[in-house]
């Protein structure tokens, strides 16, 4: 999928996902529609809604990032921005109906390329550096801290039982 196309939760989730120096854990709700992350950046703790596409409050992040911004409103509904992210970071352009969402685009389209991959997953994932991988659903079997084994391990009754 073209950086340039992308749009609501499919947005915020690859903004969250550039943001790997900030977000620890990226989870889904509202059926996989709004996006929720637990992560700190720069000692203020984030766990919660995370919805830059539609809340300066969450593009601030990385707007705060930005070391140059030039933006151009060409009253047709499309702004394009040219932004460079880091002190020796080329500048990367960015095009949406707002400024938001130019920001955004740009941002993306810098930490990831012109494409990113089309699979959208909508499961709990952890970020290790720039790699997610799903976080799985713990089980009563997996969660069990204390389980029976042959041996006569801590929490077997290790009895045989009455009749």
């Amino acid at each position: 999928m073209n950086t340039s196309d992308l749009e609501g939760p499919t947005l915020d989730y690859w903004v969250a996902r550039g943001l790997h120096d900030f977000v620890r854990e990226i989870h889904f709700t509202d059926s996989g529609e709004t996006l929720s992350i637990r992560g700190n950046d720069r000692g203020k703790p984030w766990d919660g809604r995370f919805l830059p596409s539609t809340s300066w409050e969450a593009a601030a992040v990385v707007l705060e990032r930005a070391c140059k911004l030039e933006m151009h409103d060409h009253g047709r509904g499309e702004v394009v921005c040219s932004v460079s992210f880091g002190k020796d970071g080329a500048a990367v352009e960015g095009r949406g109906p707002s400024l938001r969402i130019a920001l955004l685009r740009a941002f993306v389209r810098q930490a990831f390329g012109d494409t990113v991959e089309e699979e959208f997953l909508r499961r709990p994932q952890s970020l290790l550096g720039v790699r997610a991988e799903a976080i799985g659903e713990s089980s009563a079997v997996t969660s069990v801290e204390d389980m029976p084994t042959p041996d006569q391990h801590i929490g077997d009754i290790g009895s045989t039982p009455r009749v």
